[in-house]
């Protein structure tokens, strides 16, 4: 029996990686976002390359409504796979000059969403008694960098929530898991950015950043393990990044 797959934030970047190449391993996948049309092209290219069922479902992950009825129009397909992809970061200032409205973003979809969409799916895991829940953090996650107090906190919960899940679901069989990557190239800075493209291009500047492949290639690992078998956390950073603030740049 083919497993099935639950990716938020399909739509782009890691995301829409890793249902691509879950897709490529037989999985059948459900893939959620907000843009619609991106998410019926990618379903179609899907199903097409891959011959994998694919639901797409377009909500915003802020909204809890939104969340419960996505979830609960899945009907009776089981998910044994929920990635919680679906994150940004929104401004890089200082807490005195920051932007609450970035912060609200970023709280609402970093934390409030994936807890949104965790709720909804994990009674589902436990009453089958067995589902891999894979949390995308950050090496913000892991420590602190300048003007980047808000979003590394939210991080920092993904970090503290992945182990709490884990103590909370392990009596259920319930695997829980976090992949931690550091400079990845996607649209993260765009929007961190909002919308400047000449700022977001300077950061992946001098050094070869990750790939969004590369961590999809990460999660398609720790989710292809043996059912006993559990990785609880795995930090991934390109190799001319030795921690979240030192990049050795060739410029």
């Amino acid at each position: 029996m083919q497993k099935s797959v639950l990716i938020t934030g399909a739509s782009s970047g890691i995301g829409l990686a890793c249902a691509q190449l879950f897709a490529k391993n037989k999985y059948n996948l459900i893939i959620t976002g907000r843009r619609k049309d991106s998410l019926l092209k990618i379903k179609s290219d899907l199903q097409k390359g891959f011959s994998v069922e694919v639901q797409a479902l377009d909500f915003d992950i802020r909204d809890r409504h939104a969340v419960n009825e996505a979830v609960n129009s899945i009907g009776t397909k089981y998910i044994d796979i929920l990635i919680n992809n679906a994150g940004l970061a929104s401004g890089l200032n200082t807490v005195q000059d920051g932007d609450i409205d970035d912060w609200e973003k970023m709280i609402d979809t970093n934390l409030k969403g994936l807890l949104y969409i965790s709720r909804a799916v994990l009674p589902l895991m436990i009453a089958r008694g067995k589902g891999h829940l894979i949390n995308i953090g950050s090496i913000a996650g892991k420590e602190v960098y300048p003007d980047g107090n808000v979003y590394c906190a939210t991080k920092h919960a993904v970090d503290a929530l992945t182990k709490g899940m884990r103590i909370d679901t392990v009596q259920y069989g319930i695997r829980v898991s976090q992949i931690a990557p550091g400079a990845v190239e996607t649209e993260f800075s765009l929007v961190r950015f909002h919308g400047d493209q000449a700022k977001a291009d300077e950061v992946y500047k001098g050094f070869e950043p990750l790939h969004p492949e590369d961590i999809a290639d990460a999660v398609l690992y720790v989710a292809s393990t043996p059912e006993h078998v559990n990785i609880n956390d795995l930090v991934i950073m390109p190799r001319a990044q030795a921690c979240a603030t030192i990049l050795h740049k060739e410029l």
